[in-house]
């Protein structure tokens, strides 16, 4: 009876915990249904201020899915913005009577330095409207500075901190963890810069790897220097002298250096908003903020039998459908050849922001590429990163444009298989035996190390891929295969770095390369049209919900750690051989 009891007191318990996931889940839902309803225009009131604030992530294009828009544990909503959305609401603010000026209240801003080039540029074109741009912070990081460096007066808290320190980069290295578990990683490789391997068999960098990333880097930081001594008048020895020396960090050291052009608290900023407007000193600013206004944002106009089409290639690249976070191979080869087939369709833009991923699952686009390049004029336009994997899709294309800080190249690939035998031996005590029909049927297995021979085997399929990778970016690009071996090898190049080698055509923007496919495609008059279609909300949460979960609940656990947590993960599930670039470039 005893016995009884704890089944039925059991099953209330998983019962109860269940019926809370489910109302949590619903709760959820809900939220995000009227979340993604609240669709309406807002009015913009004559003499408004845009107000431009970054707090969530920037992605490539806005998601349909409320899940992204959700603050989990408070269930407020927070408007996930896209790149695409950012930059088009910008140009309609550049022209709409109603916005005075652009009030820039950053003070961190998640975002490659691709992407705030970006925006940068479209803030310089709103400038041509003669209309202000004000910026404030109480604290700027280099990424929020280098954004508001061309505003028109740059306002910093008294009390407040500007970061003016140089770039680096830092690399996790797992090899004492791996260790420790008793796992070793058995690297397969091409290239010589190739140094996506190293964190599991190195605790340093390589000698080749430290040369890359000090040319690459620099070749960015060169870029920002550059960039802030045309927008704030400041010698470009002056500025790295600061960086150097730091000579910056408080807020009158901003202004002491021109870095700022005064210490204000945000009331008198405010007040100068009400002057900069003409408000009455007794009414509040009018002002619309940069999510608000988006809502605003309609479809472009134009030729709907001169289309071109934007397909979007962003993320991870794997088989399989994928999302609007990563390259499905299908899901983007299936957009590609709609694009092709289209007769309405007369040029294709891809958007290419990836670390790159499967070889194979590369390839399977690039030949979607391949075939409509014959057909139609195909330009590709690279966000923060299209490197290893992302070039590889890349190369086909008939132009490519890059930012001066986007991170490229990569040409390599590689193979990880951990051998887990001691520590399943050791650590938990477990061993295996088994049966095989054939000597190398269980090839692949984390449970035993390769063999001699078996190394020989994967070494020759990598190789044989590294071939295929470089033949096609010849091809592509019209080079030997020689020259590409010699700029390839794994190397990683920043964009002004591959505009010299040749591995893209020109430094630009996403409208830079959109213009250059109307040309091509000889269109004045043209409808641009967004690819692959995206999920409604409905089914966008229901294909994403429990992942997006465990996701948030992982990154809320771990902190900033969540990245090194993430890089791990991703190494122990690598199948098949691998056309991926290094690490995450972070630049604060």
């Amino acid at each position: 009876m005893k016995g009884f009891f704890k089944i039925v007191f059991a099953s209330m318990v998983g019962f109860v915990l269940s019926f809370l996931v489910l109302c949590i889940l619903g709760v959820i839902i809900i939220a995000g249904i009227v979340s993604s309803a609240d669709n309406k225009d807002v009015k913009v009131l004559p003499n408004s201020v845009l107000h431009v604030a970054f707090n969530t992530p920037i992605v490539e294009r806005t998601s349909k899915n409320p899940l992204d828009e959700l603050n989990l544990p408070s269930f407020n909503s927070s408007k996930n913005m896209g790149l695409n959305d950012i930059l088009a609401a910008i140009k309609r603010a550049k022209t709409d009577d109603n916005i005075k000026g652009i009030y820039l209240d950053i003070s961190g801003i998640q975002a490659g330095m691709a992407t705030i080039e970006e925006i940068r540029n479209a803030l310089i074109d709103f400038k041509k409207s003669k209309k202000f741009i004000l910026a404030y912070s109480e604290v700027y990081t280099q990424g929020t500075y280098y954004l508001a460096s061309v505003a028109d007066k740059i306002y910093i808290n008294p009390e407040g901190i500007l970061e003016f320190t140089g770039f680096s980069s830092q690399v996790a290295f797992f090899k004492g963890t791996l260790e420790k578990l008793e796992i070793e990683a058995q690297v397969i490789k091409v290239g010589t810069y190739k140094s996506a391997v190293e964190p599991f068999i190195l605790d340093k960098m390589s000698a080749a790897n430290r040369q890359q990333v000090t040319s690459f880097l620099g070749s960015m930081y060169d870029h920002f220097l550059s960039s802030v001594s045309s927008a704030r008048h400041i010698q470009k020895d002056s500025l790295f002298a600061i960086a150097n020396q730091l000579k910056v960090g408080n807020a009158l050291d901003a202004v002491t250096y021109k870095l700022a052009d005064a210490t204000k608290y945000k009331d008198e900023v405010i007040a100068e908003l009400k002057t900069r407007t003409g408000t009455d000193k007794k009414d509040d600013v009018k002002s619309v903020s940069l999510a608000s206004y988006i809502k605003n944002n309609e479809p472009g106009s134009g030729d709907m039998n001169n289309r071109i089409a934007m397909i979007y290639a962003s993320g991870e690249i794997t088989g399989g459908e994928g999302d609007d976070e990563t390259i499905g191979s299908e899901r983007i080869s299936r957009s590609i050849r709609k694009a092709r087939t289209d007769d309405k369709v007369k040029a294709v833009v891809l958007r290419v922001n990836s670390p790159g991923g499967s070889a194979l699952a590369s390839d399977v686009i690039w030949r979607e590429i391949t075939l409509t390049r014959k057909v139609k004029p195909v330009i590709v336009s690279m966000g923060d990163v299209a490197a290893s994997g992302g070039y590889y899709i890349s190369c086909a294309a008939d132009s490519i444009f890059a930012e001066p800080n986007t991170i490229t190249g990569s040409i390599g690939v590689f193979g990880i298989i951990p051998n887990m035998q001691k520590f399943f031996n050791n650590k938990l005590g477990i061993t295996f035996d088994g049966v095989k029909t054939a000597e190398h049927a269980d090839l692949g297995t984390v449970t035993r190390p390769l063999t001699d021979a078996e190394r020989l085997i994967i070494q020759k399929e990598v190789n044989r891929i590294y071939n295929s990778f470089t033949k096609r970016v010849a091809d592509g690009r019209k080079k030997t295969q020689e020259y590409v071996n010699e700029i390839g090898q794994g190397r990683v190049w920043s964009g002004s770095e591959a505009l010299k080698n040749g591995l893209v055509d020109r430094l630009g923007n996403i409208d830079d390369a959109i213009r250059s496919a109307a040309k091509m495609a000889k269109l004045k008059d043209y409808k641009l049209v967004s690819y692959p279609i995206q999920k409604d909300p409905l089914e966008a949460i229901f294909s994403s919900g429990e992942d997006k979960l465990k996701e948030h609940f992982t990154k809320l656990q771990l902190g900033e750690q969540y990245q090194y947590y993430k890089q791990l993960q991703d190494a122990l599930r690598f199948t098949g051989i691998q056309a991926r670039m290094p690490y995450t470039i972070t630049v604060k």
